[in-house]
């Protein structure tokens, strides 16, 4: 309890207290150090707080004026100077923000119309520049740039491309258009300081130059994929490492050239890839397991009469290959026609090779000489050993194995062809030596050949090439309707004389030509003319039976007989000539090139073949065949 001094006026308000004074206002002041007067706040006691079921004080009893609620504890004089700041932060936030307003229009009004800060395109940094000069510097390093090539990468691969060739080349109003105007929001503009934003460059493309150029980098990169697999160079086993494909994406490339070609980047094309099935661990099996045991010595095979043929280490490469075999491995492969081909001939003389029936002509008469079954190495049979031979690790020979081999044409089988008698023959001549050399050729070549029912013959098909190697020689022929010379002249005599025995034999005529011009020792429009891979003769064997075609020759003439079974009779008819035309005169260099000529009118006529059976005399078949001549020139050679 605190004492009051009646005479002094001061209270006693325990140790320490301080000296006190009347205020005369009733009130008692503190003496503070230096004159300081503190008011003293009288001590508030807090009401209880009512309980739920008590009634709430009424509003008389509130103060009328009460100070914004503080910190618990806090004093009024705290309360008062804390009211004091708030203004003051107030005044210093306003400050700040006005004069960021003024930084910030100062700085949009300064950079209006150039490029935002910090943006870059193609790496060219443009920011804060004059739109015109900006445009100016990305005309001029991008127009520059489109002229220079540009790495591409193409797999493992590189090379090159110049944009400008292939159609590409900077849009740079567009470009400017995506690089855009100044940014209004505040925070971008602040950042643009510390940051930069890459424009992406807009592209002009002509697509066809652009396709062109990627097909043909295609054609110069793309590859097929290796697969692992093992050759031989002589008797030694070489590895092929295995290498994957790539095939360049056209389209795709096109759009990396659009997008990339500006940046000082190489250019990544994408590529689809190739793998490959066997890899090198299969390849090194390959060699070991089967490669190497393959070439380690000879392999022979015995035939008959001590002769042997030998497959001999540095020949393997030529029968041994290898092939995928589907599970990542290599299987070999037995190249059974080459392994022949190298074998047979070494054993061909102990083959004893068939030999058909023939019907020779003797005495008038067809008489058949019987034909040879034939006893050779079957080789299929014989290979059949090869694989195991060829892995073996110690003796390594094997004996050939030897069948009968049935002639074409049995004895039994010429003996049924029914060849008895002559159904139709033709002999011509007057013919010069030279051509007589290569008529009486021709006649022995096809001598003794058989047709059977229902084949077709062909002259050139028969005898192969008729050239200064199989013995003909140079003689007159007709060449571009003039008279002219060649090897292998002259054997249109034996095409006409073959033809006439079988048209009047009564065989179906396949095809034939008439010479160009008439030749008077030949039938008017029943003559036939060959020439070697231009000009055939073909007929069919439409009888019953087979035919025999005997032909021979001598100093004036050619005879061939067509024998068979005859059942047929044939009439020939030759009609007038008409529609005569004159020939032409032609002068040409004397020489050996120039054969002189009288000429001789053209004319048209025809034939018409009659064909009765044999047997009732019955007409079967009536054919005419109309022909056209040229007229022969009249050659002058001066």
């Amino acid at each position: 309890m605190t004492e009051v001094s009646g005479k002094s006026g001061r209270h006693a308000a325990g140790p320490g207290s301080l000296p006190e004074r009347n205020n005369g206002a009733g009130r008692h002041s503190v003496e503070q150090p230096d004159d300081a007067v503190t008011e003293v706040i009288p001590v508030v006691v807090q009401a209880p707080v009512a309980a739920a079921d008590e009634p709430a004080a009424s509003a008389s009893a509130a103060p009328a004026a009460a100070a914004p609620a503080g910190p618990p504890g806090e004093t009024r004089l705290a309360a008062k100077r804390r009211l004091r700041r708030r203004p003051r932060v107030g005044l210093l936030v306003g400050g700040l923000f006005a004069v960021l307003a003024i930084a910030y229009g100062i700085d949009l009004f300064v950079s209006s119309g150039s490029v935002p800060r910090g943006v870059t395109v193609a790496g060219i940094d443009l920011g804060g520049k004059d739109k015109g000069e900006a445009e100016a510097i990305l005309r001029d390093r991008l127009g520059e740039r489109s002229e220079q090539p540009v790495a591409v990468a193409i797999g493992d691969l590189r090379s090159e491309v110049v944009p400008v060739a292939a159609g590409l080349q900077v849009d740079v109003a567009t470009t400017m258009d995506a690089v855009g105007s100044q940014p209004l929001n505040p925070i971008t503009r602040l950042t643009s300081f510390f940051t930069t934003r890459e424009t992406d460059v807009t592209s002009i493309v002509d697509d066809a130059a652009l396709t062109a150029a990627v097909t043909d980098l295609a054609a110069s990169t793309d590859r097929k994929p290796v697969e692992g697999n093992v050759v031989f160079e002589g008797a030694e086993p070489i590895p092929v490492e295995p290498a994957v494909g790539q095939t360049l994406d056209v389209e795709g490339a096109k759009a990396a050239l659009i997008a990339g070609w500006a940046d000082e980047n190489p250019v990544e094309l994408p590529v689809v890839v190739g793998g490959v099935a066997v890899d090198a661990t299969a390849v090194d099996r390959a060699i070991e397991e089967v490669a190497r045991p393959a070439v380690s010595s000879e392999v022979v095979f015995t035939g008959r009469d001590n002769k042997s043929a030998v497959l001999r280490p540095e020949l393997v490469g030529a029968v041994l290959t290898f092939v995928p075999d589907g599970r990542g491995g290599l299987a070999p492969e037995y190249n059974r026609e080459a392994a022949t081909a190298i074998l047979a001939p070494q054993l061909a003389v102990t083959d004893v090779k068939p030999k058909d029936a023939v019907i020779a002509v003797d005495s008038g008469f067809p008489r058949i000489v019987p034909a040879v079954v034939g006893d050779m190495v079957s080789w299929q049979k014989t290979l059949d050993q090869l694989p195991a031979l060829l892995d073996a690790s110690g003796a390594r020979t094997a004996a050939a194995i030897y069948e009968p081999v049935q002639p074409a044409l049995t004895t039994e089988g010429a003996t049924g062809l029914g060849i008895k008698e002559v159904i139709g023959e033709y002999s011509t001549g007057g013919f010069e030596s030279a051509s007589g050399v290569n008529i009486r050729k021709v006649a022995e070549v096809v001598n003794g050949a058989i047709v059977k029912p229902g084949d077709t013959f062909s002259l050139n098909g028969f005898t192969g090439p008729r050239g200064l190697e199989q013995g003909y020689v140079e003689s007159g022929v007709i060449d571009h309707g003039r008279p002219a010379k060649a090897v292998g002249g002259g054997i249109s005599q034996f095409a006409t004389t073959l033809y006439n025995a079988t048209y009047f034999a009564g065989l179906e005529d396949v095809t034939h030509t008439e010479h160009s011009y008439y030749i008077s020792r030949y039938p008017e429009a029943r003559e036939a003319t060959v020439y070697e891979g231009a000009i055939d003769l073909q007929f069919r064997n439409n009888t019953n039976s087979g035919i025999l075609i005997e032909s021979f020759g001598n100093s004036s003439n050619v005879t061939v007989r067509i024998w068979g079974t005859k059942t047929v009779d044939v009439e020939s008819v030759t009609g007038d000539r008409y529609a005569q035309t004159q020939p032409e005169s032609v002068t040409l260099p004397k020489g050996d090139d120039c054969v002189a000529s009288k000429g001789a009118p053209g004319f048209t006529t025809s034939n018409t073949r009659i064909i009765s059976d044999r047997a009732s005399g019955n007409e079967v078949y009536r054919h005419t065949r109309t022909v056209k001549y040229d007229p022969v020139p009249i050659v002058k050679c001066e």
